[in-house]
């Protein structure tokens, strides 16, 4: 797995902001990701975008509190 790609994943489950940013325009929010110095693969970008957006809140909702970010997205 690339590590971007862990990265993302890892803030989407952590940062309540950045998770309903990505979730409200997802495609736009991985078009931006190379801007934030994350270089995803084409096959990352379908696999993200195949995935059911709302398992990432059930992530989030089993992970503890205090790994939370609910400070402002990207």
């Amino acid at each position: 797995m690339h590590r971007s790609i862990e990265i993302l994943i890892g803030r989407l489950i952590t940062d309540d902001a950045f998770r309903r940013f990505l979730l409200g325009d997802l495609t736009t929010t991985l078009l931006l990701a190379g801007e934030w110095g994350l270089q995803l693969s084409d096959n990352e970008v379908r696999g993200l975008a195949a995935t059911d957006p709302r398992v990432w809140d059930r992530i989030a909702g089993e992970i503890d509190a205090r790994l939370h970010t609910p400070g402002v997205a990207a």
